[in-house]
C-alpha cells in the first residue's frame, strides 16, 4: 500500500506561544529527526542572525598581556567571538596561524597581520595553540588606561587583565571591538527569561495526521495506532528537549551568579563599574586616578617563550630610556603605613627654641627629633617623582608629533610635586655630607639615586632614570627660621632630558610654613615657575601666595607659548589637588571648582592613606624607607636607611632616636673640615663654577657587585680625637 510509505511524523505541528510569530511563514514539515541529545541552540532560540552577527565581529590579534612582576609583559595571541575572549600563548612565531582560510575574522595591528600573512606560504596545518585563558564579557567591563594610551583593562569577577597594543589606534580598534561584542551580547536580568523555548510549552496536533490517514482510506484502528506512533515518538524528542531545557537552565543559573558577584564584589582594586555610575559596561573611562600597581597574575611556567617584549632592556647609562628588567627585587609588595610607635611621644615647648634661633640658617640648627619626620631630604627629593607617569605620557605625546600636549604633561609634573607637601608641618632630617639614597621602583619604571654633595652651602644632587626620559638637578635649600614662620628658598635648576634631544629646565618657588607659634600651622608655596624648552614650547606658571582672607587657596595659573610668544595653552587648577588646560589663549580665570566644559584633566593628586598619623605622610612616602627583604645587604653604608636616628624615630623610639640625632649632629662637625681638605662627592661632579651637579655614573654597577669598599660607614662610631681634630 502506499500508505506505508507515509513517514508517521510528517505532519507533526510543534506549538508554542513563545515560538510562533504570525508575522513568520507557516513551518515546514520536521523530517529527519533522530534521538540525539546535542540538538542545535539555534533550532530552539532562533538564535541564528545573532551568530551570525557575532562571528562577523570576530577580531584576532597580539596583545601585551601583564603577567607578574618577575616576568613583565608577555605578547598573547588574543581571538574575540560570540561575545567570548580568549587568549593563548605564542611559543614560536609559526604558532601565529591559528585561523583556517575560511575563517571571517577581522586582524587588528600591522604585528598581527604581517605574521599570519607569512603563514600564508607555509604548507602543512599546524596544531591549534591551547587557549590559556578565556573572558566572558557579558559578565565583565573594561576601559582605557589613563596614564599610557596604549594600555587597556578587562574586569571580571575574579581577576583583571592588564593589556597593552603597540600602537593607540590598535587600543581604540580594540576598545571599540569590545564594546560592539557587548552590544550583540547585551548585560541584561537572567531570571528565567530565556530566549528558547521550555519543554512545557510545546504542544502536538495529531488533527492533521488523522484526516490526511482517513483520507487515504485507512480504517480507524490503524488511524490509532499511526496516532500512538507518533505520540511515542514525540514523547521521545520532549525527553530530549526538557534535557536539553535543563542543561541551558544550569548554565543561565551560573553565568547569573558571576552576574551577581560581579555586581557585588566588583572588579579588584576598585569599586564596582557594572551598573553603579562609575563607568557604564561598555565604559572607555574611569573616575578613578589610573595609578593601580599591576595585578600579579601568574600563569604556567614557560619554558620557551621566544616572542616577547619585555619592558626595559639592558641598563646602558647614556640612554635615559634603558633600565634593567630585573632589579633584583622586584617581586615586592610595599608597605601601607608605618610601623606602630614602641613609646608615647613627648611635645617639646618652642618658645625655649625661638629666643636662640630667630634669623638663623635652619640647616645649622640642631633641633630636637620631635620637629622631623622620618624620611630626609635625600628622600624628599624622590618624592617629586611620585606622578612619573606624566614624564612617561610627555614622552608619548613628543614621540607621536605633538609638542604641545608633551609641554603640558611636564608642566603638570613639575606642579605634581608639590602635591605631597600639604599637611606636611615637620622637617625632613639634614643628611650628613656623602650621604645616599637609591631607589629601585620597576613597577614604576624608574629608578632614582640622590646624594649630599656640599655642606656649606647644602646641596643635595639627583638623578633619575625613565622610559624615554632623565631627570636631574641640584638644590641648595636656604632656609630661615623668623619665630611666627619657616621660609625655604630653593635655588638650583631642575632638567629633563627626552632621548629625541627635547630638553626643559625650571626652579622651584618659595615655600613658607606659616603660623609657627600660635594658630593652625599651612603650608604654601609661591612665586613664578619658568619652564624654559630648547624647542617649539615653553611655559610659565604662577603660584598665588595665601592671603589671609583667602577663599580659595593654592592656586595655580599659567600658560604655554611658542617660540614666537603666541599663548598656545592655558592652564590653572590647585597645586595640592588638579590641574587643568584649555587650547588656545583661554580664559585664566576660569575656577577650578567648576572648571569649563572645554577644560581637560592633566593631573590629579591620589588619594591620602587610611592610615593617618602626625606626620601626614603620603602612600608614596610611606615606603621611601623602608627596609625591604634581601634589600639592606645590597646598599652601600651610606644609604639614608641605615640612618638609625631616623630609623629610630620612624619605630617610635623617640629617647634612642634624640640621642642618634645629637651623636650624629656632633659628628656632622667634621664636614667642613672634610670638605675643605678636599673631600670630593663619590657619585656626582660639578660641570662648571656655575653648572650643576651630574651623575657620574657606576652606582648601579657597584650596586650588582656590592662593592661599597670606597663607601665609608658615616653613621658609625667615632672617636673624640677625631672630632677635636675638626674643630
Amino acid at each position: 500500500m502506499r500508505v506505508k510509505e507515509l513517514h508517521p511524523l510528517c505532519c507533526i505541528t510543534l506549538e508554542s506561544p513563545h515560538a510562533l510569530d504570525d508575522n513568520k511563514p507557516p513551518p515546514q514539515p520536521v523530517t529527519n529527526l533522530t534521538r540525539s541529545r546535542s540538538l542545535p541552540a539555534t533550532s530552539l532560540t532562533g538564535g541564528s542572525n545573532r551568530r551570525s552577527l557575532a562571528s562577523a565581529g570576530s577580531v584576532a590579534g597580539i596583545l601585551y598581556k601583564w603577567t607578574n612582576f618577575s616576568k613583565g609583559w608577555r605578547s598573547r595571541y588574543f581571538l574575540l567571538r560570540d561575545g567570548i575572549l580568549s587568549y593563548s600563548k605564542i611559543r614560536r612565531p609559526e604558532n601565529l596561524n591559528l585561523l583556517s582560510s575560511s575563517d571571517d575574522v577581522r586582524l587588528i595591528g600591522n604585528i598581527s597581520a604581517d605574521r599570519l600573512s607569512r603563514m600564508d606560504s607555509c604548507s602543512g596545518r599546524r596544531k591549534q595553540e591551547k587557549s590559556v585563558g578565556i573572558v566572558h564579557l557579558k559578565v565583565s567591563s573594561f576601559r582605557e588606561s589613563k596614564s599610557d594610551e596604549r594600555k587597556f583593562y578587562i574586569f571580571t569577577a575574579t581577576k583583571t587583565l592588564h593589556l597593552r597594543t603597540d600602537s593607540i589606534s590598535d587600543r581604540a580598534a580594540w576598545l571599540q571591538a569590545l564594546a560592539s561584542a557587548k552590544c550583540i551580547f547585551p548585560l541584561r536580568s537572567l531570571n528565567g527569561d530565556f530566549s528558547f523555548t521550555s519543554p512545557k510549552d510545546l504542544s502536538i496536533s495529531t488533527e492533521r495526521l488523522k484526516k490526511r490517514l482517513q483520507e487515504a482510506g485507512m480504517n480507524e484502528n490503524l488511524v490509532k495506532d499511526c496516532e500512538q506512533i507518533m505520540l511515542s515518538e514525540f514523547s521521545e524528542m520532549h525527553g530530549q528537549i526538557k534535557l536539553l531545557h535543563d542543561e541551558r537552565t544550569n548554565l543561565f543559573d551560573a553565568l547569573r551568579q558571576l552576574e551577581e558577584a560581579n555586581l557585588e564584589a566588583g572588579a579588584p582594586g576598585i569599586h564596582s563599574s557594572l551598573g553603579r555610575g562609575k563607568y557604564s559596561e561598555c565604559s572607555t573611562t574611569a573616575s578613578s586616578d589610573d595609578k593601580q600597581e599591576f595585578e600579579d597574575v601568574s600563569e604556567e611556567d614557560e619554558p620557551s617563550f621566544h616572542d616577547t617584549k619585555e619592558y626595559f632592556n639592558e641598563p646602558n647609562i647614556g640612554s635615559g630610556s634603558n633600565l634593567p628588567n630585573n632589579s633584583g627585587y622586584a617581586d615586592i609588595k610595599r608597605r601601607t603605613k608605618l610601623p606602630d610607635p614602641a613609646e608615647k611621644e613627648k611635645a617639646v615647648s618652642l618658645w625655649s627654641m625661638i629666643k636662640d634661633n630667630v634669623g638663623k640658617d635652619l640647616t645649622r640648627v640642631c633641633l630636637p627629633v620631635y620637629f622631623n619626620e622620618p624620611i630626609s631630604s635625600l628622600q624628599k627629593c624622590f618624592e617629586d617623582l611620585e606622578y612619573s607617569y606624566l614624564l612617561d605620557r610627555a614622552y608619548e605625546h613628543g614621540k607621536s608629533g605633538n609638542g604641545l600636549l608633551r609641554a603640558l604633561n611636564v608642566a603638570a609634573f613639575a606642579v605634581s610635586g608639590y602635591a605631597s607637601t600639604e599637611g606636611r608641618h615637620c622637617k625632613p632630617f639634614n643628611p650628613l655630607l656623602g650621604e645616599t639614597y637609591e631607589a629601585d621602583f620597576p613597577e614604576k619604571g624608574i629608578r632614582f639615586f640622590s646624594e649630599k654633595v656640599s655642606h656649606h652651602p647644602t646641596v643635595i644632587a639627583n638623578h633619575c632614570e625613565g622610559k624615554g626620559w632623565r631627570f636631574w638637578g641640584d638644590t641648595n635649600l636656604r632656609s630661615k627660621f623668623w619665630g611666627r614662620s619657616i621660609q625655604v628658598e630653593p635655588v638650583g635648576v631642575l632638567t629633563l632630558e627626552f632621548d629625541d634631544g627635547e630638553v626643559f629646565q625650571w626652579s622651584k618657588v618659595t615655600s613658607t610654613i606659616y603660623n609657627i607659634i600660635l594658630g593652625k600651622l599651612y603650608c604654601d608655596h609661591h612665586g613664578v615657575m619658568q619652564i624654559r624648552g630648547n624647542r617649539q614650547y615653553s611655559c610659565t606658571l604662577k603660584f598665588k601666595e595665601q592671603s589671609i582672607l583667602e577663599r580659595n587657596p593654592h592656586q595655580v595659573n599659567g600658560f604655554v607659548e611658542d617660540v614666537a610668544g603666541k599663548k598656545a595653552a592655558t592652564v590653572f587648577g590647585k597645586w595640592d589637588d588638579s590641574l587643568y588646560y584649555v587650547a588656545g589663549d583661554g580664559v585664566s580665570k576660569t575656577k577650578v571648582s567648576d572648571p569649563a566644559s572645554n577644560a581637560s584633566l592633566l593631573w590629579r593628586r591620589t588619594k591620602p592613606p587610611p592610615n593617618v598619623t602626625r606626620y601626614n605622610l603620603t602612600s608614596f612616602a610611606i615606603t621611601l624607607n623602608e627596609l625591604t627583604p634581601g634589600l639592606k645587604e645590597m646598599l652601600p653604608p651610606t644609604d639614608s636607611r641605615l640612618r638609625p636616628d631616623q630609623r629610630h624615630l620612624e619605630n617610635g623610639e623617640y629617647e634612642k632616636a634624640n640621642l642618634e640625632k645629637q651623636r650624629l649632629e656632633r659628628r656632622q662637625r667634621m664636614s667642613r673640615q672634610l670638605q675643605e681638605s678636599g673631600w670630593r662627592p663619590r657619585w656626582f661632579e660639578k660641570q662648571g663654577e656655575n653648572e650643576t651637579f651630574k651623575y657620574t655614573g657606576g652606582y648601579w654597577e657597584a650596586r650588582g657587585h656590592r662593592k661599597w669598599d670606597d663607601c665609608p660607614n658615616i653613621f658609625g662610631e667615632f672617636t673624640e680625637e677625631q672630632l677635636a681634630d675638626s674643630a
